[in-house]
């Protein structure tokens, strides 16, 4: 099993689905874990849920389009564990499923502030404490396979997840040799609260459709996703910068 002892992760969106998932299993494996996230209740369980199980961890409410608050959570893993190791850039929303001309603009630019900009002034603030650490470290971005192909209603997310990618490689590339390497994971559809709320897992026809869209015809489970995560963040991926890994049930093989 993948060991990540005495290191210290930042989870964005650590209150519910792949995020409470990812929080739990770095503190299974090890780590210290600054939980983030807009809802307190969820996040605030989360930390619970790992103190229960041994692990420490710490909440931290943030909005990730707020660049000061992204800059104060990795403060929080900075004076509270005095290191950053880890990083899952998380938080995210579906946004409505809607045609491009029926879009509202401004809920398009929610969708595109949160699962991007959130990304980058999460990066923004990781970047400097991991880039001031001999050790360097390690940041996961969570794009999805949306963000390799189109899918209709749902062009906020597929433009936002798109644009991790690329946000990922640059990232890369500037830090190829600052110690701290930047990797993308795209999950195919996971069976969490976000399918739920968009109304997939809740409508028969819709998940039965859905499923037929993955070559082993299922949704996936958090847990595939967090292993994969904890994966790319350990020295068993040391060689691993600027990649995109798909855990996505051959969703974009079909």
């Amino acid at each position: 099993m993948v060991e990540l002892s005495n290191g210290v992760a930042v989870v964005t969106g650590a209150g519910s689905g792949i995020g409470r998932q990812t929080a739990e299993e770095f503190g299974e494996r090890g780590a210290a874990v600054v939980g983030a996230d807009v809802d307190v209740e969820g996040g605030e369980e989360t930390v619970s849920r790992i103190e229960s199980a041994g692990g420490e961890a710490r909440f931290v409410e943030a909005d990730v389009t707020d660049p000061e608050q992204t800059e104060a959570m990795v403060a929080v893993a900075l004076e509270e564990f005095g290191r950053l190791d880890f990083a899952f850039n998380n938080a995210g929303i579906g946004g409505p499923q809607t045609p491009i001309q029926e879009t509202d603009p401004e809920d398009w630019q929610t969708v595109v502030d949160i699962n991007l900009v959130g990304v980058f002034n999460s990066m923004h603030a990781e970047l400097d404490a991991m880039q001031d650490q001999e050790e360097g470290g390690v940041i996961v971005n969570n794009s999805s396979v949306l963000g390799q192909v189109g899918f209709e209603g749902a062009s906020g997310y597929v433009a936002a997840k798109h644009g991790v990618l690329g946000l990922t490689k640059t990232a890369a590339l500037e830090n190829g040799e600052t110690g701290v390497r930047i990797n993308a994971i795209s999950p195919g559809f996971i069976d969490t609260p976000l399918l739920e709320e968009g109304g997939i897992t809740s409508d028969p026809a819709v998940r039965d459709a859905i499923e037929g869209r993955h070559a082993m015809n299922r949704l996936g489970d958090p847990a595939e996703i967090s292993s994969a995560v904890v994966w790319l963040c350990s020295d068993e991926a040391s060689f691993v910068t600027g990649e995109t890994l798909a855990v996505d049930g051959g969703y974009l093989s079909q």
